[in-house]
């Protein structure tokens, strides 16, 4: 072996070996459903934002919305935390029950809710997965007002 072979082979095992050592960090752990959650979130705003109503339903409307907002706005930071794409886009359920705007963004904050309320294994975004949570449930209150105050006046 001449010298250049011997140069090139301990390079080679000083790569292999610094390589072996390096430290390998564990990904974080993922929580599957932040997407679909924000897929339904977004469709549930856009059926609150669309529905034609009077001005006192509107309010109740306003309030889900902006939570809505609250809570993709948390879902987005919780999805990157977790090595996700905060903005991947997967269809929306399509399996609505009730007719009425209403009522389908009461279904997809539910769905939603169900989505993001399961264990977080990530310590570092238990926090923001309890705000996603609390917003989805204040959503969920605004838009249920919003549908009593509908049946109210029928």
């Amino acid at each position: 072996m001449n010298q250049r072979q011997i140069a090139i082979t301990v390079l080679a095992a000083g790569t292999l070996l610094l390589s072996a050592c390096a430290e390998v960090r564990p990904r974080a752990p993922v929580h599957p459903a932040y997407a679909h959650a924000m897929s339904d979130l977004r469709a549930a705003r856009w059926a609150l934002e669309h529905r034609p109503g009077d001005a006192a339903v509107s309010g109740a409307e306003d309030v889900a919305i902006t939570e809505i907002d609250r809570a993709l706005d948390e879902a987005r930071r919780a999805a990157w935390e977790n090595g996700q794409n905060p903005n991947a886009r997967p269809p929306i359920d399509t399996t609505l029950n009730r007719p009425g705007r209403l009522r389908q963004a009461d279904q997809l904050l539910r769905r939603a809710h169900d989505d993001i309320a399961r264990e977080e294994d990530n310590p570092r975004t238990r926090g923001l997965r309890d705000g996603v949570v609390a917003h989805i449930d204040a959503a969920i209150r605004a838009t249920d007002r919003a549908i009593r105050d509908v049946e109210m006046r029928r």
